[in-house]
């Protein structure tokens, strides 16, 4: 029976050790209220940290925490010794990552061994669950901290549901590519087949980085891999609204929050809730209400900031610092504009009870909500579901998650200490029906988009999350000794082999002149050469004096220009058909034209056709300029014998009588061939591929649509192909030798 695995880098419930011995506590909110349903029903299993570290429980205690917490509480312990958590999490999730994610550039701290910690922590998450994992089941993976399990889960069960859900900012391009180890969790994330963000905005940025660094584009935000399909989507994550909104205030909360909020009854009442973070924005917080209180003095003894903050990371000198600064900015509004009957700021630097808060929220008429980036920030939607009387008023940064699902809320710049201080104005002073009006359009749609709702709607999205099936077999099955193909190969008394050049012998490069074949392939090629049962014919897109020039020195038959030249092996160049080059004097300064207007871009000219690179150019600008050029392009060929050709991020002009299936019928009529096997990873190769005989072994390098029989992932690939080839050859050649 099929189950579902979440995985977060800490439990629902949290493991402690004291002088009477183990205690076991369950959280409440956020994540675990909203994976609470799940978790309770069916076949389920949740892995996390338990938040004890393993070094500091003895043998007994670690098998005790493993037992109770699977038994009594459906959940893997991940055990991690005080080092992980040191390196791992204080480390390069809260040194790196964090600050990244939420723009503060300026206080990331790149180390190798905090990034070999993320790493090898990532691997031991992906060791405990390992066992568990079968096929059919879901895996819902949480946050920044497991970042590259996606991808290690992907590679050792590839039938598998996998979602991912970062729950923080996911920053933009410019932002990201700074991270030095920015491939690497991409291609992590991308083990998933599903993505989830708060926002469109962090959707738009990952799908913008994976395009610019990994070279995927998106169809509706689907991204097709060679092993699955990726679907990235915004799902804005909700709270428990019943518990905000029914929870009785005098017989929860505690005396202490009731008798100071009676003690309040006489002023008006600003809210702020936040953990002691750097990205909250806190400081301008307090200058921003300082700034109220200058430029609004009717205020002046009428209203009160209770600032509740509740410690994070203890002992931290950047946290401490900030706490400083936070008690320094108190006590200056304080000593300025307080009175003896009256202190404007009170601050409560503790964690509070949700029960307490709901008392809170309930006699406050404004919540000031203003980080500098937060991933979603759930405080606003408690405040709005407690207040049932709908006469509270949120003011919010526009940096928010929040922000972009409750745009009632008056929205201000967080930077913008007058537009704060205005909105607190503008909060205190709305005419009721005014405010009534936009709190029940909140209320309605938190109601409706809870926290049940948000994970309900994920797993049914990664449930029904389709594959695109594209007809692959996989390079362990092709070069298997017992594969049809190798049997082919093997028996085969007179093979030809055509190898399409740029992007599947070679992998692409910066610019064209870069791809100049290596050692290893042309030691690959001159194996295959050596057995006389093979014709190998490199047939390629690239210029006869380039194709010369980097291969000419080996056996093997060439077919360049996309099939205008050939050159047989130890022969000459002949030219496949009378063509001339009239067409582009009308043709080049067009693309010149372009070039001009789109940075990285160059223009490569060979014999008999001329093309418009732009693999180095911005990819937003390049999609625009590409379409305006074949356009041009298409109107101005339309009467001339020559086509446009829309390849690999690369626009060709050439004769449309030229192309590799011509060359390929070229080299098919000189003999009979009992094995044909040809291999190409462009729009150019389906020519090649459409010319083959129907039982060919034609390969397509990559994931585009083609009429190939087979799939290969990379060039990397077709070389390990090409070396079973070889294998295959010595091993004939040795055999006839022993019968003989």
């Amino acid at each position: 029976m099929s189950k579902t695995i979440f995985v977060s880098n800490r439990l629902p419930v949290t493991v402690s050790k004291n002088e009477s011995g183990l205690e076991y506590k369950e959280s409440i909110g956020g994540l675990a209220t909203g994976l609470k349903n799940y978790h309770e029903q069916g076949s389920t299993v949740w892995a996390g940290w338990p938040g004890v570290a393993q070094d500091d429980l003895s043998e007994e205690e670690i098998s005790s925490v493993a037992d109770t917490l699977r038994n009594d509480y459906k959940c893997l312990s991940v055990p991690l010794t005080s080092d992980d958590i040191e390196q791992y999490y204080h480390g390069f999730c809260n040194e790196t990552i964090w600050p990244l994610f939420h723009y503060f550039t300026s206080a990331v701290e790149y180390k190798t061994d905090t990034w070999e910690a993320y790493q090898r922590v990532n691997r031991k998450f992906f060791e405990s669950v390992d066992p568990l994992i079968e096929e059919g089941d879901t895996i819902w993976i949480h946050d920044y901290q497991l970042m590259l399990l996606p991808q290690m889960i992907r590679e050792k069960h590839p039938d598998v549901k996998i979602g991912f859900f970062l729950h923080i900012p996911f920053p933009s391009f410019e932002i990201y590519r700074q991270m030095i180890w920015r491939n690497e969790i991409l291609e992590g994330l991308m083990g998933a087949n599903l993505i989830g963000f708060h926002t469109y905005d962090y959707v738009r940025h990952f799908l913008s980085s994976v395009r610019r660094l990994l070279g995927h584009e998106h169809s509706l935000y689907k991204m097709q891999l060679q092993s699955h399909q990726v679907q990235v989507d915004a799902f804005p994550m909700g709270i428990d609204y019943e518990y905000f909104s029914k929870t009785p205030t005098k017989e929860n909360a505690s005396q202490e929050t009731m008798d100071f909020v009676k003690s309040t009854k006489d002023v008006r009442n600003i809210i702020s809730v936040d953990r002691l973070d750097y990205t909250k924005g806190i400081p301008d917080r307090i200058k921003a209400f300082k700034h109220f209180l200058a430029n609004y003095p009717e205020y002046r003894e009428k209203v009160r900031l209770n600032l509740i903050i509740a410690p994070s990371r203890v002992g931290i000198e950047k946290y401490d610092n900030l706490k400083r600064e936070i008690e320094e900015l108190v006590s200056e509004v304080n000593g300025e504009y307080g009175t003896f009957n009256w202190m404007p700021v009170w601050f409560f630097f503790r964690t509070v009870s949700q029960d307490d808060l709901i008392a809170f929220y309930r006699h406050s008429d404004v919540l000031l909500v203003t980080p500098l980036r937060d991933g979603m920030n759930l405080v606003a939607k408690e405040y709005v579901a407690s207040r049932t009387d709908y006469k509270g008023m949120l003011v919010m940064s526009e940096t928010a998650g929040a922000a972009s699902e409750l745009g009632e809320a008056i929205i201000v710049n967080t930077n913008d200490h007058a537009a704060i201080a205005a909105g607190i104005k503008m909060a205190l002073e709305m005419p009721e029906e005014d405010k009534m009006d936009r709190n029940k359009n909140m209320h309605r749609r938190i109601s409706r988009y809870n926290v049940k709702f948000w994970a309900e709607e994920f797993l049914n999205t990664l449930q029904g999350s389709s594959e695109e099936k594209i007809h692959t077999e996989p390079l362990d099955r092709l070069t298997s000794a017992s594969s049809e193909l190798d049997l082919a190969y093997r028996t085969a008394n007179n093979r030809v082999l055509f190898l399409d050049y740029d992007g599947t012998l070679v992998g692409f490069k910066p610019t064209p002149d870069q791809a100049r074949p290596d050692r290893e392939l042309k030691q690959l090629l001159t194996t295959l050469t050596e057995d006389p049962k093979n014709t190998v014919v490199i047939i390629t897109g690239r210029d006869r004096f380039t194709a010369e020039k980097w291969l000419g020195d080996l056996n093997l038959s060439i077919v360049a220009a996309h099939g205008l030249w050939f050159r047989p092996a130890g022969g000459e160049w002949t030219m496949t058909l009378n063509i001339d080059n009239e067409w582009k004097e009308s043709i080049r300064p067009i693309m010149e034209t372009y070039t001009d207007r789109t940075p990285g871009s160059l223009i490569e000219e060979k014999d008999y056709s001329i093309a418009w690179h732009y693999r180095q150019s911005e990819p937003d600008i390049a999609a625009v300029k590409r379409n305006e050029l074949k356009e041009a392009l298409m109107s101005i060929t339309q009467s001339m014998t020559v086509g446009v050709l829309d390849g690999n991020k690369v626009i060709e002009v050439k004769d449309t009588r030229v192309n590799k299936g011509h060359g390929a019928h070229l080299v098919l009529s000189q003999g009979h061939f009992d094995f044909v096997f040809g291999a190409g990873d462009d729009r150019t190769d389906e020519d090649m591929f459409a010319a083959l005989p129907e039982n060919a072994y034609s390969v397509k390098i990559g994931k585009e649509v083609t009429a190939a029989r087979y799939r290969l992932k990379s060039s990397g690939d077709i070389r390990a192909l090409l070396g079973r080839f070889t294998q295959v050859s010595g091993e004939v050649a040795e055999d006839a030798a022993k019968s003989k």
